[in-house]
């Protein structure tokens, strides 16, 4: 029993220790405007890994906002390297403060974020397609902007409270800077 609650508190512990608090990037520059970021067409590249650092999937995705009142609309694209598609309409509402709430239809419940500075930080469920299998990943998504048309992603993917994978992202603004 005792040798069981060691290493549930070493668990607990080691869990504890990669919590990031976003205003920690309060001070950091330049400042990440959501709304003005995808005011263009955002084209993004990625890459999923496994927890051991293996490629999965690499995919393309084509971004296209609008507003609805307060909400801010991203229509996101996939075009994965095996040729597969796949869609993902997010909701993303302002909620004060930096504070966001996001919705999609393959999001559990509501995405909660936070921007400080040049830093977002998204938490939510996910309904990740497996072949023919869906589970349901915590997702801890950090996003750091570069430049005003530069952005990168990293997402932590966990299942149970254990890590499964990584998403990395690179966003760029379309129509703006070099390389377009």
């Amino acid at each position: 029993m005792t040798r069981i609650l060691v290493i549930l508190a070493l668990a607990l512990s080691i869990a504890g220790c990669g919590s990031v608090d976003v205003t920690r990037y309060a001070d950091q520059q330049p400042t990440l405007n959501l709304e003005r970021f995808f005011s263009k067409p955002v084209k993004a590249w990625g890459m999923v890994q496994k927890r051991s650092g293996e490629v999965t999937k690499r995919f393309e995705v084509n971004i296209v906002s609008r507003r609805e009142g307060n909400n801010l609309i991203l229509d996101e694209r996939f075009l994965y390297s095996d040729g597969t598609r796949q869609g993902r309409i997010w909701t993303l509402t302002p909620e004060g403060q930096g504070r966001w709430s996001g919705r999609a239809h393959d999001v559990v419940g509501v995405a909660q974020g936070e921007v400080a500075g040049n830093a977002l930080h998204w938490r939510y469920r996910l309904n990740v397609p497996v072949d023919g299998t869906t589970y349901e990943m915590s997702m801890d998504d950090w996003m750091y902007l570069m430049d005003e048309d530069t952005l990168i992603n990293r997402t932590s993917m966990s299942k149970l409270g254990v890590e499964v994978g990584q998403v990395t992202l690179f966003f760029r603004r379309q129509g703006s800077g070099e390389g377009q």
